[in-house]
This record gives structure tokens, C-alpha cells and sequence, in this order.
């Protein structure tokens, strides 16, 4: 695999309208130096307004993103090559809110919105994007409910997919369950599936665009409820916008990206979290089975400068033994396990973050106390 060293650098401009509770998170147009993002690598856009990811999940072929510091991003170079009946390997990206623990400033992230309130034009959105008529891949935003406000792991509420393109034979997850349903001023084609501890529910355009303005999510939250597969009660906690790459996807891009909040929260921001001096780390419970289970540590650089190398340290509460482990090198002792970088991750932008992956024998929980140095 290929992977460049992320230069960091981020110059925007803010846009910021206050006034009878309004507020607007967009991307500015000045010129940053670019950032190059490969595997599971992301970094803060837009004063931290948003977050790019590259969040390559399912594939372990060189694929790379790049973005100049504002809302925007593009896929550099990608030899993902996954069966498309299968799962897709990556969903470079760019959202506003908490992406498992990993939140963007302001927004969705402090405030997240009770589905109940979503009301028509609460929060909007508008994408443009740059596509291409090779690969396999769609062109979607990946929506996010939770049954709590916060979580920093595996939301456990709806997942609700748009689609406004795809290319090659790919299509949403789960049955169709409606056709030509007009909501919002667009008209879709809806896909449900149940997830093991979530459901998907996928709008599918039936005019396939590479932009869309004034999207509200609202409408389509209060669709999904209508229908029975979200909960009034449930939370928005992030709003994503990407492309799943199943084969290919170098070329696409996101021009631009914002999300407009105008109120309708009604939950208490949850606290800051304490102050670190270098890095940070969270750990979250991916999935289980009988006898053992996979978690992940997600490692956020939290200084001013750049992290050249880190460790983490832990001792589980029990037996556990790991069985395997990725984007990085560890030993285990007894209960006690440290784990450094690997050579593709360790140089970590200020606000740019690394996943730590693992497989162990055992529960999983109670959480351990991980320290990041």
C-alpha cells in the first residue's frame, strides 16, 4: 500500500449568522494547503465546522482522499475492488455532527435535535458533487439517529440513506418497500433493511443528480417515523455526505458541503471533554459473539502541532486475549497491553484522528482505561 504523510493545514472562513436562533455551518473559499487522508485518517475542515474521513471500513487496497481545509474533498486515487453484491469498502466523507465519538464543533454536535422537533426546514443541507462514469460506487448522504443524544460508538437508532446517483450494480441495502414517493420536491424509490442493533432506510432518487440545495431532513426523518422505522423520540447526531466505493472511485469529489440548523433542538449539550495535552483515546464495543468480540480505540490528536508517533496503554478487567489487531502494532502481557502507531498513522494532524481496530476473546465490557501518549 501507498500512504503520504497528512500535511495539515487549515485556512477558511467561518460563516456565522446569528439571529432568532439561526445558525449556519459552511465551508469558506480560501486557499489551504492540502491534506491527504488514506484508510481510516481524517481531519478537521472549516474552522472544525466539519470533519473529513476517508473511513476506509471493509478493504485493505490503497485508496486516498485529499482536501484543501474547506468543505470539500476528493478521492485521489482508490484500487478498491469489492464484489458488488457484497459490502462496499470505504464511504469517504464529510459530515457535521459525532461520527462515532469523533464530533465536529458546533451544530449537530453540541446540539443534537429530538426527532419530534425536526420540523420542516429545522435542518437543511446542500451538496455538490463531481462524478464519474467508472467503478461502482453511490453518491449518498448517511444520516444518523440515536436512541440517547450522544454515543461513541454504533448509533442504535435509524440509519437513513440518500441516494442521488450510483454507478455499476449496486443498490441499497435491504427490499424495496415504496416507489415514486414525493417528499421535500424530490421523488424516491424506498429500500428498508433491519441492521443487527439498527435499521437502513435508503432514499433512492428517481432523477439521479450531482447536487442538490435546500435538502431537508426534517421531511424525510418524519417519513421514516411514519412508516414505523424511526423513533419521534430518537436524536439527529450527524448528518455524513460521501460516496460508498465498491470498485474504484478515483475522481469524485465533493465541491461543496454545508448544513443549515435553524433550532428545534430541545436536549442539554452534552459536557466538553477534560482538557489532554497531546492526544486522547475511546474505545467503543464494535460487535460481539459467544466467546469473543471486536472493539476499536479511536486516537485524536488534541495539541496545536503535529503527533509524530503514539502508544496506548491498557489493562483489561479480565482474561481477555487479543487475536488480532490492526492499524497498529501491540504486545499483551497478562492484562496488560501497549500498542504503538503503525508506519502510516502515527503523524497525526492537530484534530486529525487514527482507529485502532482489534479482535478478543472475552465480552468486551467493562470498558478498559485507556491512556494516549
Amino acid at each position: 500500500m501507498v500512504h503520504r504523510r497528512p500535511v495539515f493545514a487549515v485556512v477558511v472562513a467561518l460563516l456565522l449568522a446569528l439571529g432568532g436562533g439561526f445558525a449556519v455551518l459552511s465551508g469558506g473559499e480560501a486557499s489551504a494547503a492540502t491534506t491527504s487522508l488514506c484508510q481510516e485518517q481524517t481531519a478537521s475542515v472549516a474552522s472544525g465546522s466539519y470533519i473529513v474521513q476517508n473511513n476506509e471500513y471493509d478493504s485493505g487496497a490503497q485508496e486516498c482522499v485529499t482536501t484543501d481545509g474547506n468543505a470539500d474533498f476528493a478521492v485521489a486515487s482508490s484500487s478498491i475492488d469489492n464484489a458488488t453484491n457484497g459490502s462496499p469498502g470505504a464511504y469517504p466523507s464529510i459530515y457535521q455532527g459525532c461520527h462515532w465519538g469523533n464530533c465536529s464543533s458546533g451544530g449537530l454536535s453540541s446540539d443534537p435535535i429530538e426527532v419530534s422537533n425536526l420540523t420542516p426546514g429545522a435542518v437543511t443541507t446542500d451538496w455538490s458533487t463531481t462524478q464519474t462514469g467508472s467503478g461502482a460506487y453511490d453518491v449518498a448522504y448517511d444520516i444518523w439517529f440515536n436512541q440517547t443524544p450522544t454515543t461513541t460508538g454504533q448509533p442504535n437508532g435509524t440509519e437513513i440513506m440518500v441516494w442521488l446517483n450510483h454507478n455499476g450494480s449496486v443498490q441499497p441495502f435491504g427490499t424495496e418497500v415504496a416507489t415514486n414517493v414525493s417528499i421535500g420536491g424530490y421523488t424516491y424509490d424506498i429500500w428498508y433493511g433491519p441492521q443487527s442493533t439498527w435499521d437502513t432506510v435508503t432514499y433512492e432518487m428517481t432523477s439521479p443528480a450531482t447536487s442538490v440545495s435546500n435538502l431537508d431532513i426534517g421531511t424525510l426523518a418524519q417519513d421514516s417515523v411514519s412508516r414505523g422505522y424511526t423513533n419521534s423520540s430518537w436524536y439527529l447526531i450527524d448528518v455524513e455526505a460521501g460516496f460508498e466505493l465498491w470498485q474504484g472511485g478515483a475522481g469524485l469529489a465533493t465541491n461543496s458541503f454545508s448544513v443549515t440548523v435553524n433550532g428545534g433542538s430541545s436536549t442539554t449539550p452534552p459536557p466538553p471533554p477534560p482538557p489532554s495535552s497531546g492526544c486522547s483515546a475511546v474505545y467503543s464495543l464494535v460487535g460481539s459473539w459467544p466467546g469473543g468480540y471486536q472493539a476499536q480505540v479511536v486516537v485524536t490528536n488534541t495539541g496545536s502541532g503535529t503527533l509524530n508517533g503514539w502508544q496506548l496503554g491498557w489493562e483489561f478487567p479480565g482474561s481477555e486475549d487479543i487475536t488480532n489487531l490492526w492499524n497498529g502494532t501491540y504486545t499483551q502481557s497478562g492484562t496488560q497491553v501497549t500498542v504503538n502507531n503503525a508506519s502510516y498513522d502515527g503523524a497525526l494532524a492537530p484534530g486529525a484522528t487514527a482507529t485502532v481496530g482489534f479482535t478478543a476473546n472475552g465480552s468486551g465490557t467493562p470498558a478498559p482505561s485507556i491512556s494516549c501518549s
